[in-house]
């Protein structure tokens, strides 16, 4: 009988074969590669068959990089993704030790309220705010109570005396509103580095599934098991893997810089991320709770309720001072019904705000559950797809797509991780904490 093999190529084939049944195409990988030592090949395939190919719990699990392969400059500590009710934090990696500066969710806090610069910009207008209306209002402010005949001259004082502490007041607010600004920022930065390290992690992990891919196919084509063109598929996939890790490695190094310059430090500066997550769990207030809770605490509340006093105040002066039926009299009460129509368009748009981030949060919650499982079943098929195509029922280019479909679920599920904690942050910045 004619072959269409040489005697030494079918005795490849045939032990190829063998193996692929035994222990599967992981086998025929090591086996491929030392295929001009029999002996070699074997000894190889016993010492690599649990992990020369893909397997369940692989999608799953984060990856080294190759030595060849690039290193992100900012580090996170990992940490498990936020539980039904629990959050979870670990150690710091041992990268802390070499002399990076760790940051954790309140040191980025802390430090955006020390070093950022448009904070201190505004704490700076607030002093001379302040120091201007002492300097304009000194002297009519201490007129005595009574030189006070006419209603300019009351309004000199009592007007004047109430717009300095209402002015006062407001800047106060108007600083308290700009740290809240400035620390919603900071969380928000923060949280876009660790998605851009957990991104990172992904593309490498998808990087090594491709790799290993390829070396499956090229070992299966130099036995006669599969084409030519599944290791050029496989090559393509390979490719694709690495400009998608070059551009995670890409986005790292920007996030970390907006991070910096956010912070108003060094934007160079190497941080160790220490990763903290917020929980997971059913917000515990109701709607109605939230906005009352609102209602009192925001800033924007209590200046339309001191621009109501001061209106109010001018009314009593002319009321005292003069007559309610005359023009200014009548202009002082039409500005009383404005601030009152002011009050309530405030309380409309902070309710209809808080009301916004309430259903954000609790749908940011509900889709980290659905990705999750999305994720995992994007993995399983993934994994069935690849013992598909050991038993020759499917391509590499199946196993390609299968692999892109768990790259990009991973990449949703740290999305929605992100969104979660961000919706968190808003949360709370819409009730005014």
């Amino acid at each position: 009988m004619n072959f269409p093999y040489s005697s030494k190529k079918w005795q490849k084939i045939s032990m190829a074969a063998v193996l692929t049944t035994v222990l599967g195409v992981g086998s025929l990988t090591a086996y491929a590669n030392n295929a001009d030592d029999a002996k070699a090949a074997q000894t190889e395939v016993e010492a690599s068959a649990e992990t020369a190919a893909p397997t369940e719990a692989a999608p799953e699990q984060a990856t080294e990089a190759k030595a060849d392969e690039p290193k992100a400059e900012a580090t996170v500590t990992e940490t498990k993704t936020p539980a039904a009710t629990e959050q979870k934090t670990t150690t710091p990696s041992a990268e802390a030790t070499t002399g990076i500066e760790q940051l954790t969710l309140e040191k980025a806090i802390q430090q955006a309220l020390e070093t950022n610069a448009t904070l201190e910009n505004t704490r700076l207008s607030v002093k001379n705010a302040d120091l201007n209306s002492m300097l304009s209002y000194k002297s009519p402010a201490e007129m005595p109570s009574e030189v006070i005949w006419s209603l300019d001259a009351a309004k000199a004082k009592y007007v004047t005396n109430a717009t300095i502490d209402m002015n006062r007041l407001l800047n106060s607010l108007q600083l308290k509103a700009t740290e809240s600004k400035i620390k919603l920022g900071a969380q928000q930065a923060y949280y876009d580095l660790i998605y851009a390290q957990n991104d990172l992690n992904l593309k490498k992990q998808s990087l090594t599934r491709a790799q290993t891919q390829l070396k499956v196919a090229k070992a299966a084509f130099e036995v006669g098991t599969k084409a030519k063109t599944d290791v050029l598929q496989a090559e393509m996939g390979l490719a694709g893997a690495q400009a998608a890790l070059t551009t995670a490695e890409n986005n790292l190094e920007i996030e970390r810089m907006e991070l910096n310059d956010f912070l108003g430090v060094d934007l160079d500066k190497k941080w160790n991320i220490v990763v903290a997550n917020k929980q997971a769990a059913p917000i515990t207030k109701t709607l109605q709770q939230a906005q009352t809770e609102a209602l009192e605490k925001r800033v924007e509340m209590t200046k339309v309720k001191e621009e109501l006093k001061l209106a109010e105040l001018n009314v009593k002066l002319v009321e005292e001072y003069s007559v309610l039926a005359t023009y200014q009299g009548r202009i002082a009460q039409n500005n009383v019904e404005t601030s009152k129509v002011a009050i309530e368009q405030q309380e409309r748009a902070i309710s209809k705000e808080v009301a916004q981030a309430y259903y954000n949060l609790n749908a940011a919650r509900q889709a980290i559950d659905f990705q999750k499982k999305a994720k995992d079943s994007a993995a399983e098929s993934y994994r069935l797809t690849n013992l598909r195509f050991e038993n020759g029922l499917a391509t590499t280019l199946e196993v390609i797509q299968a692999e892109e479909e768990l790259s990009d679920r991973e990449n949703q599920y740290q999305r929605a991780i992100l969104t979660y904690n961000l919706a968190v942050v808003n949360f709370d910045t819409a009730l005014g904490n």
